[in-house]
């Protein structure tokens, strides 16, 4: 079988590349052929195997560029368009050949989606966030700082600055929208949710007659006897430092709590978050492996206190692969992953998440609940071969249907 991955960068600086290049190297490790066709030059040193093929159509990142060219190419970028067709032009026609698009909106721009319609290879795309319906692609009003109940693309919502930059930057995603919404029409395709909350919340907006799937990321964690949480362990943010990921809440709810906070990422609310816990650590980036080695070294649990509906976070299950409980926002496809013996699940406010962490700051009570979140993990653990095998059943059936 040939699998085409699509995704705008193929170096994971993000949750959406970072699972198109690992899924598609477990891809090649389960014996599939893996051509990943990528829109902005550089790839992981992931994708280098012989199963592998990499292609790159070397299109810049739509921030690189000036504003007024950056809102043309990115509602509708004919360089893209033109070199994903030159790209497919070999696999027209060919048998067992599927494409997986993960990413568009930084590079590929809709056009990607006319290209697709042209080409008639089955086509999945991962849901990795909400802009196949969403403007702004979070279903989340920045204006409000809560969830987005208007219906994407109404009067109401093109009415509404939503967004995080200015409203004329609203106006560009709704011309985005509509250009994505216009290929829609008489095309079929798979869409695969990464959380099942996600799946409810998307699925109602598209098309009826597209088809949905469940298929957890991949997580590569090498499995370990649960770590060890000492008594001086600290509550870990992971992601980018900004208000709606609930970086703000996570600061504010250790300063109520009296709790030792980590930060790992950077981002606008830094600054904040410094003056709000003087006393936390922000590591800013740092590479995958070095944050895996930092919570298991310092963590006591994790904190995912998102304000929008996140189709994840990664991070809530790779904290349960290493026996570390968390405590999630209701609002984060991960929740579905999280109960009463592995965490807690709770509203993204200040006294939620400083009522949890007080509960966690019991030794025993912690240690427990990272126990039980590593046995639940393990017991059906999304490891890269358990979601390569999930997709190539599912390639399988759309090259059947």
């Amino acid at each position: 079988m040939r699998v085409i991955v699509i995704a705008d960068f193929a170096i994971p600086s993000g949750g959406a590349q970072r699972v198109a290049v690992e899924s598609a190297r477990a891809l090649a490790e389960s014996g599939a052929r893996v051509t990943f066709l990528h829109a902005v030059a550089g790839s992981d040193p992931a994708l280098d195997h012989p199963g592998i093929e990499l292609i790159c159509a070397g299109v810049p990142d739509v921030w690189s560029r000036d504003p007024l060219s950056a809102a043309i190419n990115g509602v509708w970028s004919r360089q893209a368009a033109d070199r994903a067709r030159a790209a497919l032009a070999p696999f027209i026609g060919a048998r067992e050949t599927v494409v997986h698009l993960h990413q568009w909106t930084r590079a590929f721009s809709p056009s990607i989606f006319g290209v697709l319609r042209e080409s008639r290879l089955p086509t999945a795309i991962t849901a990795h966030d909400y802009f196949l319906a969403c403007p702004n692609g979070v279903l989340f009003r920045f204006d409000t700082h809560e969830p987005c109940e208007l219906a994407p693309m109404s009067g109401r919502c093109m009415a509404t600055n939503c967004d995080t930059r200015s409203y004329p930057h609203k106006l560009v995603r709704v011309a985005r929208q509509a250009a994505t919404n216009r290929q829609y029409g008489g095309w079929t395709v798979d869409v695969v949710h990464i959380a099942d909350r996600a799946r409810d919340r998307l699925a109602p907006l598209l098309p009826a007659t597209w088809r949905h799937h469940r298929v957890d990321n991949p997580i590569s964690v090498e499995r370990a006897p649960p770590v060890e949480i000492g008594p001086d362990a600290a509550f870990a943010f992971v992601g980018r430092l900004t208000e709606d990921k609930g970086a703000i809440v996570a600061a504010r709810a250790a300063a109520a709590a009296g709790a030792r906070m980590i930060f790992i990422g950077d981002g606008p609310a830094r600054a904040e978050i410094a003056a709000i816990l003087p006393d936390a650590t922000i590591t800013g980036w740092v590479a995958p492996a070095e944050v895996a080695s930092r919570l298991r070294a310092r963590a006591r649990a994790v904190l995912a206190p998102s304000l929008w509906p996140e189709t994840g976070p990664l991070t809530v299950l790779e904290a349960a692969a290493m026996g570390l409980p968390a405590i999630v926002s209701e609002r984060c496809g991960a929740a579905g992953k999280v109960d009463a013996t592995t965490g807690a699940v709770v509203a993204p406010t200040v006294e939620a998440n400083a009522a949890a962490m007080a509960r966690l700051m019991d030794d025993a009570v912690v240690r427990a609940m990272g126990r039980a979140a590593h046995d639940r993990y393990w017991s059906n653990a999304p490891t890269p071969a358990a979601h390569a095998t999930r997709l190539l059943a599912l390639y399988g059936a759309m090259l059947s249907a």
